[in-house]
């Protein structure tokens, strides 16, 4: 290679690693439980959509780790997922192909495991440790929008205003959009006077999402998420956020 070619070759390089340090597309060190995921700061319009340029912007993330049942095929299941931010709240743009949509067949919709659902679980300071007690938050939403979760007593109770919820489904694929405020759980009262938590840059969240998918049986079928359990039980999860992925907030 001559000295003009080398040169030309070396500028190359250099060009493309600014262009990738300067990119704001999300960054996942491998998507595995306890690895820090980068979020980058947008505002979207909740409509369920997806089609703001905060999201363009952003790496599709995988759900594809079985937590509970057979692996499904992928003509039965396929997620993903994309994440943003902005002081008020945490964004979700999640993508999930199902080729069979249930809802509670009985009245007992705060059941959420006798429908399809979405499961996410948020630790506001990352602290891990034993979820009892709010110190980290299991939302499950059902196909119709509402939000549960289980209080300390396991009793399951309505979390609606700790999420916007907006799912466009088309055939087997459903686009959910999500506003999902955060709450310091170490704080937080049931039937309180409960301020949601400003973000700012650098903050660190420990996350996870999974879901629950039932087709012809009388409970979920399956549960896939996004991290695998490596081993531990199905209901580690919901028990413990020892093992969720690190949210780092960056602008």
């Amino acid at each position: 290679m001559s000295r003009k070619n080398l040169h030309a070759f070396f500028l190359l390089l250099i060009l493309l690693g600014a262009a990738c340090k300067n990119s704001p597309q999300q960054q996942t060190t491998n998507n595995a439980a306890g690895s820090f995921v980068d979020v980058a700061y947008g505002t979207p319009v909740v409509d369920g959509s997806g089609a703001d340029a905060i999201w363009e912007n952003q790496n599709w993330q995988p759900i594809n780790h079985n937590w509970r049942g057979s692996a499904p095929k992928a003509t039965d299941f396929q997620g993903r997922y994309k994440i943003a931010w902005d002081e008020n709240n945490l964004y979700l743009l999640i993508e999930i192909e199902d080729d069979t949509l249930t809802e509670s067949a009985i009245a007992a919709p705060e059941v959420p495991r006798l429908a399809d659902c979405l499961i996410l679980f948020v630790d506001e300071d990352a602290s891990s440790g034993e979820r009892a007690n709010y110190n980290a938050f299991a939302y499950h939403i059902p196909l119709d929008g509402r939000v549960f979760d289980a209080t300390p007593d396991s009793i399951w109770q309505t979390f609606d205003d700790h999420c916007w919820v907006r799912r466009i489904s088309r055939d087997n694929t459903s686009t959910w959009e999500i506003a999902l405020r955060v709450y310091d759980g170490k704080q937080y009262r049931p039937g309180g006077e409960n301020i949601p938590k400003l973000l700012k840059e650098g903050k660190k969240m420990g996350f996870a999402l999974a879901y629950g998918d039932r087709d012809s049986s009388p409970q979920w079928e399956n549960v896939i998420g996004n991290i695998p359990l490596n081993g531990q039980k199905p209901e580690t999860p919901w028990q413990n956020a020892n093992n969720y992925l690190i949210l780092n907030l960056l602008r």
